[in-house]
């Protein structure tokens, strides 16, 4: 049967590591609106350069056209047997126009799972402003959780951290507020159609890997 699967959670909550991961563990593409967007407009094509001008002038691209998009990259042949969504729906209206995609393209029943990333926020909060990256590789690390080998200094390249402006308590409390305000219909919008697993993220990425298993095989 096709699986299609989208992930909701709010930043820092470690989804991405875990879609990416999941994706090459089923072998199915992993669909993230963000690449997506910027794959449409490297390639010119004409939803890209309608999504540009939108972007250029610092305002969002319109539900209708994301979800043309979306639904365009859905109907490839790589996700006959199934897809990893992340990033998407982030509205009930964008909720609705996945439905639409999917009940268009699909030819049987296929299992639809909404897995929700459930973690405490102050979690997040230490791990958001105890972030660190390096400017050269692009190694991640965290003073907290993941602490380099030498204070401030990449294990790789030897170089020092640099840790973002906006990887601030105030910030990062602000972005969360948001997320959990636009988030929470969507929630009870698939909790309403029997869809949405929540998944504990907090643990190690092998301890939530495991978890996300366990949902996945259900």
């Amino acid at each position: 049967m096709k699986k299609e699967l989208i992930f909701l959670g709010p930043p820092a909550c470690g989804k991405g590591t875990q879609t990416n991961k999941l994706s090459e563990y089923l072998g199915f593409p992993h669909i993230d609106t963000g690449s997506l967007l910027r794959a449409e407009i490297a390639k010119k094509t004409e939803d890209g350069k309608i999504a540009k001008s939108f972007i250029d002038k610092g305002q969002l691209v319109p539900v209708d056209l994301v979800g043309r998009i979306i639904g365009k990259r859905l109907s490839e042949n790589d996700c006959q047997r199934g897809y990893v969504l992340d990033g998407y729906p982030r509205s009930l209206e964008q909720a609705e126009i996945l439905e639409k995609i999917n009940s268009d393209l699909d030819e049987e029943k296929a299992d639809f799972k909404a897995i929700y990333f459930d973690i405490d926020t102050q979690i997040l909060i230490d791990r958001i402003v105890n972030r660190q990256s390096c400017p050269k590789c692009g190694e991640i690390y965290n003073k907290k959780f993941k602490p380099s080998k030498i204070e401030n200094i990449c294990d790789k390249c030897n170089v020092e951290l640099k840790t973002r402006a906006d990887d601030t308590e105030e910030v990062a409390k602000a972005r969360f507020d948001t997320y959990y305000r636009e988030t929470a219909p969507l929630v009870e919008f698939y909790e309403n159609k029997n869809v949405l697993y929540k998944i504990n993220a907090n643990g190690s990425i092998d301890e939530v890997w495991q978890r996300l298993l366990d949902i996945i095989n259900k």
